[in-house]
């Protein structure tokens, strides 16, 4: 049974041939692409429901293939590398890739890891809709759009989850890694920097909107959405 479509991007032929072998067992239908330029290519023709992207490629590296695919699709991107700086998660994160996998691998680990962003960002039309509203404000999970005094602002997909989380949770105080964790979905190590760009990147499409609610700054913790009677 065809349970989604992976598009595999490295220029080693070999974790390819791995990795294929294991998804194509759990049922996925695969494409391959050995460089940066091919896997645009590929991604247009094969339209995939994930992505495995290596970041060393020839012709175009991964993270401009990601900051390619991530001008017209939200279509969710799991990184390979074999870098462990928290500068590279960072800067994977901040181009819109949904999670990490540090080479070398368990071929298992990462069909786990497809699975889980594929649950995370895989909506059913029978889910429940997902939408909170304050004044001149409406954020929607369900059908990813915000809502700003009646208008849909363009909202990157990482943004619109971090703004929802906190609008869900009201005046709740969340450090920079428990976002990390639980609108980012994966564990997270390091330079937590990321938080601060899309919040600093949320504060531009809401300041000076209402004065009864506040994207707002605790000092020495991390932020909160803050609601004023």
């Amino acid at each position: 049974m065809n349970v989604g479509k992976i598009l595999i991007v490295d220029d080693d032929r070999n974790i390819c041939e791995l990795l294929r072998l294991y998804s194509e067992n759990d049922g996925y239908t695969i494409a391959m692409a050995y460089d940066g330029e091919e896997a645009i290519q590929k991604f247009s023709e094969f339209h995939p429901d994930i992505i495995l992207l290596d970041i060393m490629l020839p012709k175009k590296d991964g993270w401009e293939v990601c900051r390619e695919i991530r001008k017209t699709s939200d279509c969710p991107i799991i990184m390979l590398t074999a870098k462990g700086e928290s500068f590279d998660k960072v800067l994977g994160l901040e181009l819109g890739a949904d999670d990490y996998v540090v080479k070398p691998f368990e071929p298992k680990e990462v069909m786990a890891r497809i699975k889980a962003v594929l649950r995370r960002t895989t909506k059913s039309p029978d889910d429940e809709v997902k939408q909170v509203s304050y004044d001149k404000l409406s954020i929607n999970l369900t059908n990813y759009e915000m809502k700003v005094d009646g208008k849909v602002v363009n909202t990157p997909p990482k943004e619109l989850e971090l703004i929802y989380h906190l609008a869900s949770n009201p005046n709740r105080v969340f450090t920079r890694d428990q976002l990390l964790d639980e609108v980012w979905g994966f564990d997270y190590y390091g330079d937590s920097r990321t938080v601060d760009v899309h919040v600093k990147r949320l504060r531009e499409k809401l300041e000076g909107v209402s004065d009864k609610w506040e994207l707002k700054t605790v000092w020495g913790v991390g932020y909160k959405f803050e609601t004023k009677d």
